[in-house]
């Protein structure tokens, strides 16, 4: 399998020989099926498949039942052979065999670009800032230079026995400050592009007041309010155990004998969404403090702390998530919850 390469075009060509092969009549065309896990490839091969009029499918690759021995066979054509027999059983009815991935249309994937490179920044800037405390604390220094008095504030700076910054290190600050300034800048761009492109949008767009919605609820900002929508309510749930499930904050039930309890959570669904509603939750409790879900969280955690809370806030990020989703789905207001134009979290 692995010396066996082809292009797009290429792999057109052999489906339609294949087809032409399978045909029992002379003009008929066989029906094919075909399917790939979900991965760094994308939904390209997905769109063109479904071009052609081949019927695509993609695999969750992570909730296909595998051999459970310590140690299987793991080759190419193992994992393809396997793949086929999932794909036959799925076609023959047998929903539980795997989870298929739901492919978003070209806009609908396109849609999450800025708020996912906006991420990546974010974190590109803590990394900077990280690395300028780190090298700075190799010398005895706390904390790091003001980015808009930096030049002064450097020159500043003594080690720890004294010593002026030596010239080597005070050429890679400068680069990392550069480079600091940069990613603080793209971040700003992007932030200008999305509020631009929010306000170009026309209002009888679903998403669009979707995340006009959830903007107006005191404590999301503009970004938490593009990743939820973005990234989970743009889709269309039955309830909310499928809403939650595609987030992965559903605990997990563990039942054997007399024993029977939910473990933790699943961590199967979107990790964006999912660390976005843990964040929200506790900044709910700040943003939110009359409401019934801050209420709630009071009530079942008092003055507790530690691996309490953080399992509380989970719970309550559930409960959350569903309140919101039935606030921007059929304008159901959660309790207590305060509309407001002050101070708002991302």
């Amino acid at each position: 399998m692995k010396n066996f390469r082809i292009g797009l075009s290429g792999l057109l060509k052999l489906i339609a020989e294949l087809q032409t092969r399978a045909s029992t009549q002379p003009g008929d065309v066989a029906e094919v099926s075909c399917c790939f896990e979900a991965g760094r490839d994308g939904f390209c091969l997905y769109r063109l498949l479904t071009a052609h009029g081949i019927a695509a499918y993609v695999l969750e690759p992570t909730s296909i039942l595998v051999n459970r021995r310590a140690r299987r066979a793991k080759t190419d054509r193992l994992d393809a052979e396997g793949m086929l027999r999932v794909l036959a059983a799925w076609l023959n009815g047998d929903r539980q065999i795997c989870s298929m991935v739901r492919v978003p249309t070209p806009d609908e994937e396109d849609a999450k670009r800025t708020h996912r490179e906006r991420e990546h920044l974010v974190q590109e800037r803590l990394r900077i800032e990280n690395r300028i405390e780190a090298l700075l604390f190799t010398q005895g220094i706390r904390g790091r230079p003001s980015l808009r008095s930096w030049e002064r504030d450097v020159a500043a700076l003594r080690t720890g026995d004294g010593r002026e910054l030596p010239p080597f290190l005070r050429a890679e600050l400068d680069r990392l400050r550069r480079r600091l300034l940069l990613a603080l800048e793209l971040i700003r761009e992007l932030e200008t592009e999305r509020a631009k492109t929010l306000d170009a949008a026309a209002m009888d767009d679903r998403v669009t007041q979707k995340i006009v919605s959830l903007k107006q609820i005191r404590g999301i900002g503009e970004n938490f309010a593009a990743v939820l929508v973005r990234e989970v309510f743009y889709r269309r749930f039955d309830n909310r155990r499928q809403l939650a499930s595609y987030v992965g904050i559903t605990p997990m039930p563990y039942q054997s004998g007399s024993m029977d309890r939910d473990r933790s959570i699943s961590r199967a669904g979107n990790p964006r969404a999912r660390t976005a509603m843990i964040q929200l939750a506790w900044l709910w409790l700040r943003y939110q403090p009359a409401s019934g879900l801050a209420s709630w969280f009071r009530e079942r955690v008092g003055t507790l702390k530690g691996r309490t809370r953080r399992i509380a806030i989970v719970a309550m990020a559930r409960k959350l998530l569903i309140a919101l989703w039935r606030y921007v789905e059929t304008g159901s207001i959660p309790d207590g919850l305060a509309f407001g134009t002050g101070t708002t979290a991302e």
